[in-house]
């Protein structure tokens, strides 16, 4: 219910302070009349944003619409002219700086204070400050003034800063790939190598490996690593010999499994401190164009696909996945369908690395009676367009000619989807063209 207000009794003289008690007309202490204490003064309401005493407030004129906007630019209550409860006018309005008191007296009682607070972060829009000579130190990306220590993290505002590998893109000749992190994991997995070289007769070569570690593994992104350049390397140096493009093939996801094994090759010490972690493992999957021939080779379930200029004509998935959902359709015990919509559906048979089951490299050669585009890929890319003509419909027109281009379109599409994995993908043009072409 209400209740009507009552004036409260003052809690202590103001002559010598000592507290008094209601009902008091003298202090007990020094005697001061304690009615002679003014009445606080009676308020007066603000002024009303709509109006003023003189007459209408004469509100600053909207600046006029940039290109592209039709919205003038709102005014803030500061902007307009007032007065305060007391009738005086209001100061006039200062533009804001980071860490400035305007609450302070003009003649402070107390000990001068700073004009500025310093904040933890400067302004973003200043100059980024230059490196001390021979620091060599990275400045945040953050902050812009803190340096970056060795593991990655602001040593002033702690921020961590983007990895190199977080999103990679990379051309050699006529081939390009792209590798990002996804929107869910904490760092990318994934890895390739591209290159493009020539055969003996001087005809042109051109190469794409793609690797995905396992993320149950141990150190899964040094496996996919030293298998994408240990298969590069390999192809890099047979394909100029002379050597068969599906032999070469061969003996790369061979040389691939060998390096991915060299990395389980711990002391005993650190085995005993994660006895629960598998040896590092990656799947593989590369691409050769050379002389009318393609050849592919994979281990595990990243995928290569062919897409002809030609959109009338079919695509085609040039990998089969070494996976359980992949077993159960062989067997005819679930169709594909059934098989990928089960939760063990990507759990994989097949795998570089030392605790892999006996090393079975897939190779396969096709002789495309016309030009298209190779793509190689891991699941992050192909679980949001699976079948060939999804893949196809997603893939730009001009990929072969703007492979580069077209890889990027490829991952935002993952990335648009969901993103959940890391995305890879190389585009490969079939025939190779000449040495010297490239991305448009």
């Amino acid at each position: 219910m209400s209740q009507m207000p009552q004036q409260a009794a003052l809690p202590k003289c103001p002559s010598c302070a000592e507290p008094l008690e209601p009902g008091d007309l003298f202090c007990g202490a020094c005697g001061y009349d304690l009615s002679a204490v003014p009445a606080p003064p009676a308020d007066q309401p603000t002024l009303a944003m709509s109006g003023a005493p003189d007459g209408d407030v004469d509100w600053p004129e909207p600046e006029p619409a940039t290109t592209g906007s039709t919205e003038p630019r709102a005014h803030r209550a500061a902007d307009v002219p007032g007065t305060d409860s007391g009738g005086s006018p209001l100061p006039a309005p200062q533009p804001a700086a980071s860490g400035v008191r305007f609450d302070r007296p003009a003649e402070p009682t107390e000990p001068a204070e700073p004009e500025e607070y310093p904040l933890q972060a400067p302004d973003p829009r200043a100059e980024t400050p230059a490196a001390e000579p021979g620091a060599g130190a990275q400045v945040c990306v953050a902050c812009r003034a803190g340096r970056v220590d060795g593991d990655g993290y602001c040593e002033n505002c702690g921020h961590a800063q983007p990895r190199e590998r977080d999103h990679m893109e990379r051309e050699s000749g006529p081939v390009a790939a792209v590798s990002d992190r996804g929107l869910r994991h904490h760092r990318n997995e994934d890895d390739f190598a591209v290159a493009h070289t020539a055969l003996p007769d001087g005809s042109p070569a051109t190469l794409a490996v793609v690797c995905d570690g396992v993320s149950s593994a141990t150190r899964p992104d040094e496996a996919s690593t030293a298998a994408s350049r240990a298969a590069g390397d390999v192809l890099l140096a047979a394909l100029p010999r002379g050597t068969h493009p599906q032999a070469a093939m061969h003996e790369a996801i061979v040389a691939a499994a060998k390096a991915v094994d060299a990395l389980a090759g711990e002391p005993d010490a650190a085995r005993e401190h994660t006895p629960h972690q598998n040896a590092p493992a990656c799947t593989i999957v590369a691409s050769v164009v050379a002389s009318g021939l393609l050849v592919v080779g994979w281990v595990g379930d990243s995928r290569a696909y062919w897409v002809p200029d030609d959109r009338s004509a079919p695509p085609a998935r040039l990998t089969e996945d070494d996976s359980w959902a992949a077993q159960m359709v062989a067997a005819g015990l679930m169709n594909e369908a059934e098989a990928y919509a089960d939760e063990r559906a990507h759990a994989i048979t097949g795998w570089l690395g030392a605790d892999a089951y006996e090393l079975e490299p897939h190779t396969a050669s096709f002789k495309p009676d016309r030009p298209g585009v190779v793509l190689v890929c891991t699941d992050g890319l192909w679980n949001y367009a699976e079948g060939p003509e999804e893949m196809a419909e997603v893939l730009p027109p001009d990929a072969a000619t703007r492979p580069l281009h077209a890889a990027r379109v490829l991952v935002g599409h993952a990335l648009d989807a969901g993103g959940h994995d890391n995305v890879t993908v190389a585009v490969v043009p079939f025939p190779a063209p000449p040495q010297g072409a490239g991305s448009a």
